[in-house]
């Protein structure tokens, strides 16, 4: 079934919400900040109050072996540079997955209207179970069900999604749309909302896969990375043959990438930053200097909120307590129209 059936919300809801959240899977690093934590921080000022929503999903970290300390330590270091790059928690919601226990209940009653090879089909589960090695575990098979639960049970209108996680929102849809055909209309169906330009930020020792928390290593500028080690990294990065600094995505990648980050960083056109350089030698240390400049604030004022995480820990309370309440009613509602008493 596919999720084009037009659905109005139910009773009662009016205002447009947007959804974002962040896997605490490895530290925040520079393709975060420009692909979801900017586009967060925009949507808070373009929107009304309290209808940005963002989540940590603490929860989806455990699809792998995890030490739980570590779990704990990166989920408030999450919080704490979110809150540092900008947002409000005045004018967003702030929390972490794991607070809300409606997630868990609501995934399990969305496991029952989804087939086996619905979630067998998604791509994460189809790569990471291929290995003869890989130890999978049954929440990596259903963890996109859990997504679908994160995004129907706050009623959301909106979803930035690049295209690693296109096909989990297609099944959100999907199975809100078959939840509604067979039990009466419960859920509002999501859309996708696509990211901007230079959202796609790649690794600067392997510019042909994207930039990530597990990558590492030279390939990966860490959001905390002190200023020595982001030129250090910014000037092993991989360029390509030739001389010319051009923008080409498909002939020169390591060179389109590091302009692509100049100009994410500089809001400037990438093709005009080209024609200003002289030399690969030039456009990094640009980019260099440029992501310095980007990371400066907001690496002094986390600074300045990690010598307080029992603040940062009430922001999260406060936000997990302000979506309770709809979130326990979007509970009852799919309880009450699947046939639960």
């Amino acid at each position: 079934m596919t999720a084009t059936t037009p659905l109005t919300r139910p009773a009662g809801l009016r205002t447009t919400r947007r959804l974002s959240g962040l896997t605490p899977s490895g530290h925040l690093h520079l393709g975060n900040l420009f692909g979801a934590i900017r586009p967060m921080v925009a949507a808070q000022d373009a929107m009304d109050r309290a209808s940005t929503i963002t989540f940590i999903s603490d929860l989806h970290a455990m699809t792998l072996d995890h030490d739980p300390r570590q779990l704990r330590a990166v989920t408030l270091e999450h919080a704490t540079l979110l809150l540092a790059a900008g947002l409000d928690p005045d004018r967003s919601i702030l929390y972490a997955q794991s607070q809300l226990r409606a997630h868990t209940e609501l995934h399990y009653l969305l496991e029952c209207v989804t087939g086996y090879g619905e979630a067998r089909r998604m791509i994460q589960f189809k790569e990471k179970s291929a290995s003869k090695d890989a130890q999978v575990r049954l929440s990596l098979l259903t963890y996109p069900v859990l997504m679908a639960a994160d995004i129907l049970l706050h009623d959301i209108d909106e979803v930035p999604v690049g295209e690693d996680q296109s096909q989990h929102l297609e099944l959100a849809r999907d199975v809100a749309v078959r939840f509604n055909t067979r039990y009466g209309e419960t859920f509002v169906v999501p859309r996708a909302v696509l990211p901007g330009v230079a959202a796609r930020i790649m690794d600067l020792a392997d510019p042909t896969r994207k930039m990530s928390k597990s990558g590492g290593g030279q390939g990966t500028v860490f959001l905390l990375d002190p200023p020595d080690t982001v030129r250090r990294k910014v000037q092993r990065a991989v360029t390509d043959g030739g001389r010319e600094v051009r923008h080409d995505p498909v002939g020169k990648p390591g060179v389109t990438n590091l302009l692509e980050i100049l100009a994410a960083c500089t809001a400037e056109d990438p093709a005009r930053l080209a024609a200003g350089m002289g030399s690969y030698g030039a456009l990094k240390a640009a980019v260099a200097e440029a992501v310095c400049e980007v990371l400066r604030p907001i690496q002094a004022r986390y600074t300045e909120l990690a010598e307080d995480p029992a603040y940062v820990r009430g922001v999260l309370a406060e936000g997990a307590d302000r979506v309770r309440g709809r979130a326990d009613a979007t509970v009852r509602r799919a309880k009450a129209a699947i046939g639960l008493i």
